[in-house]
Formats: structure tokens, sequence, C-alpha cells
């Protein structure tokens, strides 16, 4: 049965929720599915579609960021203008460095990734353990270094990290930061990295996965699809500003609690037979 279009924007309304704080809007999208009227998985591929409006919601919040750092590192590439401010050339790089590891690993594990990792037995335990990560990061990490002073060792990690969100439950935003804690950068800088981190890996997979599902049948329809990514991307948005404020005062411990809950009460529906691992 298709997703509706009420469930589809419905489902933009989540991964617009969820993207950029530490849950996982692939968990949340994947578990959502289960109880939605239609009971479809929407799939990677719709996971990977909308995410490209919670993404142009980063373009367009930092866009003064990209497009200083874009054209610093575009003017000392192309144009050998020596002039490009230092610190932006480098932070250039250090997004294209740092994006590398889950462009090979998602080629790599392109097949696993569209479908068993989407187990829920999987999705659980991520939800779990990644959280209880994140709580020991939250607390022990020095949160002093400012993202000035990132480098080019800690930009493959925070890399790596983000990876890791190849498996529904992890969370992109969730790992990145989590690693950016461990190496003691601030929670502000680990969380702004992580958002331009996220730009051309996230771009990268959403085009990939909407090319790749032309003249395929889908768990959701084009025209659903386009309204999930444009509910994705307002959404989006707003949680940005909300999430950048938060950090600078609170610390993650409620972020931690609720996936530990999510993941508890996904393995009690599992164990009761309500809802199919696959």
């Amino acid at each position: 049965m298709a997703v509706s279009w009420l469930e589809a924007a419905f489902l933009g309304l989540l991964q617009g929720l969820t993207e950029f704080l530490p849950i996982s809007s692939s968990a949340h999208l994947r578990i959502a599915g289960e109880f939605l009227p239609s009971g479809a998985d929407p799939g990677a591929a719709f996971t990977a579609i909308t995410q490209i409006g919670t993404e142009l919601a980063v373009l367009v919040y930092f866009w003064p960021d990209i497009r200083r750092i874009a054209g610093a590192w575009l003017g000392r590439v192309l144009a050998r203008d020596h002039a490009a401010n230092a610190d932006d050339v480098r932070m250039g790089w250090l997004i294209i460095v740092g994006s590398l590891p889950i462009v090979v690993l998602g080629l790599l594990f392109k097949d696993q990734i569209e479908t068993g990792l989407r187990n829920l037995y999987i999705t659980a335990t991520a939800l779990i353990v990644f959280g209880v990560i994140l709580g020991i990061a939250d607390r022990i990490g020095r949160k002093q270094r400012p993202l000035q002073r990132l480098t080019w060792t800690h930009g493959i990690l925070f890399g790596l990290a983000q990876a890791m969100a190849l498996i529904p439950g992890v969370s992109r935003s969730g790992g990145t930061i989590t690693a950016g804690l461990l190496m003691g950068y601030t929670r502000e800088a680990a969380a702004r990295y992580s958002f331009l981190l996220a730009v051309p890996a996230v771009f990268g997979s959403g085009f990939y996965q909407l090319f790749k599902s032309i003249g395929q049948v889908n768990p959701v329809g084009w025209g659903e699809t386009a309204l999930a990514t444009l509910i994705a991307f307002g959404v989006g948005y707003v949680v940005i500003v909300f999430f950048l404020r938060l950090v600078s005062t609170r610390n993650y411990q409620p972020f931690v609690w609720y996936r530990i809950v999510l993941g508890m009460a996904i393995f009690a529906l599992l164990a009761t037979g309500h809802i199919p691992a696959i």
C-alpha cells in the first residue's frame, strides 16, 4: 500500500524535526513507517531525498559562511588567489576531507544500507548505545576547543563519525557532535562543523538516490516525496535556530534519555510482535 499525501506530510514534518537533533532522523522515519495506515517503510531513498530539504535549510541559514568558505577555496584552487582568507581555504579543504569517509563507505555498503541495516533490532541498539556514548562525551569532554583549531586528523575523525550515521539509529549530527565533544571541542563548535560537514554528504546522497529512483517503483510517490521535502525544509530551518541556541546554554542529557527510552520501546514492541524487525 502506497504512502498517502497526509502520511508523506507527516514524514516530512518528522524529518525536519529530527534531522539536526542528535536522535537520528532515519531511525524515526523507519520506525514511523510501521505505524502509518499504509504500514510502509518509506525506504532509504525517501529518507535521503527528503534530507535535501533539510540541507537546503542549512544552506539558507549558513549561507554567509558557506559563500565565504566556498569563495575563498575556489579563489585559491582555481584562480590561485593568494589573497584569499587562509582560514576559510583551510576550512574548505577540511569539509572536503571530512566528507570522504561517508562517500567511500556509502558506496561500499550501499546494498546493506538499503536492506539489512534497516533491521529495527539494529536501529534500537544503535539508539541506545550511541545515546550512552553521547552522554559520556557530553560529561567528560573538555568543551574548550574552538572550531578555528580544527586539525586535519580531527577533520577525518569527524568524517568517520558522520559515516556511522549510515546505520539508522546512530544519527549524523549525534555522531559528529559526540566525536567533537570527545576531542575537546565546544558544543557550539561541534554542532556548527556538523552542519557544514553535512552539506556535501547529504546533497550527494540525496541526489544520488533521486536519480537512482527515476523509473523505479517506490513506496512514496514523487509528488508526495516533493511535499515531504518542502515541509522538511521549513521545519528544519526553525530547528536549526532552536538547536544552536539550545546547545549554547544546555547539555545533551535530554536527548540521551530520549534515545535510550525510544530504543527500549522499540525492543519491547519487537518482543511483543507489535512491529516486525524488517
